[in-house]
């Protein structure tokens, strides 16, 4: 029998953020709730880079960087909370453009997603005519689920299209509302024996882009051991920690509220058995980030 591995749970993240360079920062979940930031983590990112440390945002959203620091000021988050954002959205965009993909059928809404769908080549509305496809949700995530693309999605492998996943998320934490994401649908067309490409976490793609960002940034090379990951998702960002083998801070309030909550407070039982078994380990659990 696999005892355990749960991470122990803090209350102040700063101790344990003064021991990095970096963070590696989640942002749903993390630094805002879908609807407006979380005064604290704001406060402690801004903390973490005014003592000489770099932000990396490293986000699932489907949309160029641009967009989603858009999204994060209508949320009022400070700029100053972070130096760079890595998206999903761009790591989709530069592998369409490394593959010569010229004619992309769409799945995901293209209203909200317009700042990803207006970057690439022509969309086609028939799957023959298609190079690949390049999905960035649900049509409709109120409505739908990953069953409702069964159809279109065996047809693709007919035709032996790749998938380009432009969100790995499976679901995505709206103001307390969960809602699929593009992840769902890459996960079926996989089980149905197709080729997917995952646009970010927990991928290391994703990691190599942020990795080489903050070098960048830090005009120096920054060892792995300097290096921290912040998330609330035991599927991309602590299965990607562990995978690309640095260290992770989980936030359980996020989408693991309900696996790991009690009376507002995290619960020693149900952190153990979401870290039972092979499940990757944490430096640490909070229930929100707060330096």
């Amino acid at each position: 029998m696999i005892e355990p591995m749960a991470p122990p749970i803090i209350t102040a993240a700063g101790d344990l953020l003064e021991r990095y360079d970096v963070l590696f920062c989640d942002v749903w979940g993390v630094v805002h709730d879908g609807h407006a930031a979380l005064g604290p983590a704001a406060e402690a990112l801004l903390r973490f880079r005014e003592e000489g440390g770099t932000v990396v945002l490293v986000s699932n959203a489907p949309v160029p960087e641009h967009q989603v620091a858009r999204m994060l000021d209508e949320r009022r988050l400070p700029r100053e909370a972070w130096d760079s954002i890595v998206s999903s959205g761009d790591i989709a965009l530069r592998h369409v453009g490394e593959r010569g993909f010229q004619q992309l059928y769409p799945i995901g809404p293209q209203d909200r997603d317009a700042a990803l769908f207006e970057k690439v080549g022509a969309l086609s509305g028939e799957l023959s005519k298609a190079d690949a496809i390049l999905c960035s949700g649900l049509n409709d995530d109120l409505s739908e689920t990953a069953e409702d693309y069964r159809h279109v999605l065996t047809q693709a492998l007919e035709l032996n299209l790749p998938f380009v996943c432009a969100n790995p998320d499976l679901v995505v934490d709206v103001g307390g509302t969960l809602y699929l994401c593009a992840g769902a649908l890459g996960d079926l067309y996989e089980d149905l024996g197709g080729e997917v490409f995952w646009a970010g976490k927990p991928h290391a793609i994703a990691y190599e882009t942020a990795l080489a960002e903050a070098q960048e940034l830090r005009g120096e090379s920054v060892d792995l051991e300097r290096l921290l990951v912040i998330g609330d998702a035991v599927r991309t960002d602590l299965i990607g920690a562990k995978s690309f083998g640095i260290d992770a801070l989980f936030i359980a309030g996020g989408i693991h509220r309900e696996d790991t909550i009690e009376d507002g407070r995290i619960s020693q039982l149900r952190l153990e058995k979401l870290f039972a078994g092979d499940a990757p380990t944490a430096k640490a659990a909070m229930a929100h980030l707060a330096w």
